[in-house]
């Protein structure tokens, strides 16, 4: 599968954007080109085909990846983004994804992770590792992208709903709360009953599954 499949990488650090390159043709694929920072990728874009897959880096100095990523959402959408990250805080993977990454994968993973990670992106559409489990990986696999729609085996109240709004957002839970009318606790509790009734380990899983059921617009 990989032979025809176009990379671009946008990496500041050239030792390591150098070594994933070659990584990357030893797999198979076709790296299309290789860019400094957002800006130099959009120059470059401009001269070339577009690639099936650009692997981003997230922290740039100049153009970063959120902007690039938001970019690619608004002008290119065919073309898909894996982020790349040396971190894995939540902020930073609900904000690329909300600008259209398919999915993120840290930098110090394993090769075959990678290639895992480009492979589901161009098959399935988005990679989320461990972030999806079980029921969510079923509901999004199962839904209907065009409706937006949550799977039909899972139902959200008024409240639970109203929550995952909020989550998508940068509010401390505090603030989520007395935005809701809310206690803390009550709020926790809804966050907890979530985790169990979709089967979700984190807030970025609850984020992604707002944004690919429809009930956070990006």
């Amino acid at each position: 599968m990989p032979e025809n499949t176009t990379i671009a990488l946008v990496d500041d650090h050239v030792l390591l954007r150098k070594g994933l390159a070659s990584m990357l043709v030893n797999e198979g694929y076709n790296v299309l080109f290789q860019a400094d920072d957002g800006e130099d990728f959009l120059r470059q874009l401009a001269g070339h085909s577009d690639p099936d897959l650009v692997l981003l880096d997230i922290n740039m100095p100049k153009k970063d990846g959120y902007e690039t990523a938001l970019w690619l959402k608004r002008n290119k959408p065919e073309i898909k983004i894996l982020a790349l990250s040396m971190y894995d805080g939540e902020n930073s993977i609900i904000r690329i994804l909300k600008n259209g990454a398919r999915g993120y994968i840290l930098k110090d993973s394993e090769p075959s992770d990678l290639k895992n990670a480009i492979e589901s992106v161009l098959t399935k559409g988005y990679y989320y590792s461990d972030m999806i489990t079980g029921k969510l990986l079923f509901t999004i696999q199962a839904m209907d992208e065009e409706s937006g729609q949550p799977g039909s085996s899972t139902s959200l109240n008024e409240k639970e709903i109203s929550f995952l709004k909020l989550v998508a957002t940068e509010l401390t839970y505090k603030k989520k709360a007395k935005k809701m009318f809310l206690s803390p606790r009550t709020i926790d509790g809804y966050r907890d009953d979530l985790f169990e009734k979709l089967n979700i380990k984190s807030r970025v899983g609850l984020v992604l599954y707002a944004i690919r059921n429809g009930i956070v617009r990006v």
